[in-house]
C-alpha cells in the first residue's frame, strides 16, 4: 500500500497524464465512436472522473456536493450496483456535456480528492484510492488504443503525433526456452497493488515445453499471409473461419497495400511496414491460426508466467490459450467494485504481458488482460511455444 504522499502525487500524475495523451487532439476527435468497443476520447476523461466521485468522494467526503447529477447516467461504465446509464453504443452521440465542461469536471474532482486526502485517514479508502489510480491507468491504455482506432478509420489516414514510437524491435536472436516438467507457483504474493484476478495464488502442474524468447515478427507474418494463411479454413477454428470470411479478413488491423507495397497505419501516420517489429494488432483468431500454420500453438497463461523471467516482455500484449476464468481462491470484492473484473469472466482469452500503450508502472508478469477472441484493436501479438 502506498503511503498518503505518495498515494496523491501518483494519483496527480496519473489525473495530469490522461489529459496530455489527449492534447494532440482536435476538439472534433473527442466525440466520435466508430465502433461500439471503442469509447469516445471525451467518455473517457468523464468515466475515469466519475469513478472518483462515486467511489471515493460520495461516501467519504462529508458534505460532497456532485458536480453535476446528470453525469452518473452518462459516465457509468457496466456497475449494475450504481444505476442505468448510457447505453455503450451510444457515447458516440453525447455532443454534450461539451468538452470543456468535462476538463470542468476534472478539475472539480481532482480538487476534491485533494482535500479528501487532507481531511480523511482511512486504509480502505486509500485502498479504493488505489484502485482508481489504476483504473484510470487501463483507461490510459484504451485512450491511446481508441485515438489511433479513431483516426485510423479516418479516410485522411491522420497522424496523431510526430514524436512517438510505437513498434521497437526486438534485438536478440530467436531461441527456444526449454522448461522441465513439475510444479509452478502462478498469481501474485507481493505486497504491492495488482487487481483481484490476480490472485489467490497457487500451483499448477506444467508437461515440459518450449518457448520462444522472441515474439512474432512482421516479415514472418507477411509469410503467413503470402503463403495462404487466409484463405486455408483448415488452420483456423470454424468460429475463427466464420469471421474471417464474413468480414473478409486478409491481414492484420490497420495494414494497407499501395501499389504492391505493404504499409500501416501508426500514429505518426501511414509508413511503410518494418519487417523486424513484433506483429500487432492481431485477433486470437488470426494467433492460433498463425501458430498452427507454423506447426506451433500459443502458450497457455501458465507456461507464460513460469518462463517470464527468461524473455523480455512488455512489447505486445500476447494472446494465450488459456480462457479467462477464476483461480482457485478467487474472491469478488463485495458491492460494485465486484463487477470489475468476475462478471467478464466467460468467453474470453487471456493475454499477458503489456505494450508501448500501457502505463509505466502499471503492468506487472501477473497481470491477466482479456478480450474476446475477434478483438485487434490493441497492441495484441504472440509468442510461440511447443
Amino acid at each position: 500500500m502506498l503511503l498518503t504522499e505518495t498515494l496523491l502525487d501518483t494519483f496527480l500524475i496519473t489525473r495530469k497524464e490522461s489529459e496530455t495523451i489527449c492534447a494532440p487532439l482536435e476538439i472534433e476527435d473527442y466525440v466520435v465512436q466508430p465502433v461500439e468497443y471503442v469509447s469516445p476520447p471525451k467518455w473517457h476523461l468523464g468515466h475515469t472522473t466519475w469513478f472518483f466521485e462515486e467511489f471515493l468522494l460520495k461516501p467519504y467526503l462529508k458534505g460532497y456536493k456532485v458536480f453535476d447529477r446528470e453525469f452518473s447516467y452518462v459516465f457509468n461504465s457496466y456497475y449494475e450496483t450504481v444505476g442505468k446509464r448510457v447505453v455503450r453504443a451510444d457515447r458516440g452521440n453525447l455532443s454534450r456535456p461539451s468538452v470543456q465542461k468535462v476538463y470542468a469536471y476534472r478539475q472539480y474532482v481532482t480538487n476534491a480528492i485533494k482535500l479528501l486526502l487532507d481531511k480523511v485517514k482511512d486504509e480502505k479508502m486509500h485502498q479504493l484510492l488505489e484502485i482508481g489510480i489504476h483504473h484510470e491507468k487501463q483507461h490510459q491504455e484504451l485512450l491511446v488504443t481508441d485515438i489511433k482506432y479513431i483516426l485510423g478509420n479516418n479516410p485522411l489516414l491522420p497522424a496523431y503525433t510526430d514524436s512517438i514510437k510505437e513498434h521497437r524491435e526486438e534485438s536478440h536472436r530467436q531461441d527456444w526456452i526449454s522448461m522441465d516438467p513439475g510444479i509452478y507457483e502462478i498469481g501474485h504474493d507481493q505486497d504491492s497493488f495488482c487487481f483481484d484476478n490476480e490472485q489467490a495464488r497457487h500451483r499448477v502442474y506444467l508437461q515440459a515445453y518450449e518457448i520462444s524468447n522472441k515474439l512474432v515478427t512482421n516479415r514472418e507474418y507477411l509469410e503467413f499471409i503470402n503463403g495462404g494463411g487466409y484463405s486455408s479454413f483448415e488452420l483456423w477454428h470454424a468460429e475463427g473461419w466464420d469471421w474471417v470470411c464474413k468480414n473478409e479478413i486478409s491481414s492484420p488491423l490497420y495494414w494497407h497495400t499501395i501499389d504492391g507495397e505493404w504499409f500501416n497505419y501508426t500514429l505518426e501516420g501511414l509508413q511503410e511496414i518494418s519487417g523486424d517489429t513484433p506483429i500487432t494488432h492481431l485477433s486470437y483468431f488470426e494467433a492460433f491460426a498463425f501458430a498452427q500454420w507454423k506447426g506451433y500453438r500459443l502458450p497457455t497463461e501458465f507456461e507464460w508466467e513460469a518462463a517470464q523471467e527468461y524473455f523480455p516482455w512488455g512489447y505486445r500484449w500476447e494472446w494465450t490459450e488459456s480462457a479467462y476464468l477464476p483461480y482457485p481462491g478467487y474472491r469478488k470484492e463485495e458491492g460494485a467494485l465486484g463487477e470489475y473484473n468476475g462478471k467478464f469472466m466467460i468467453n474470453q482469452k487471456v493475454l499477458r504481458g503489456g505494450s508501448f500503450a500501457t502505463p509505466d508502472n502499471h503492468t506487472r508478469f501477473t497481470y491477466r488482460n482479456f478480450f474476446h477472441p475477434h478483438l485487434r484493436w490493441q497492441y495484441t501479438g504472440l509468442r510461440l511455444a511447443k
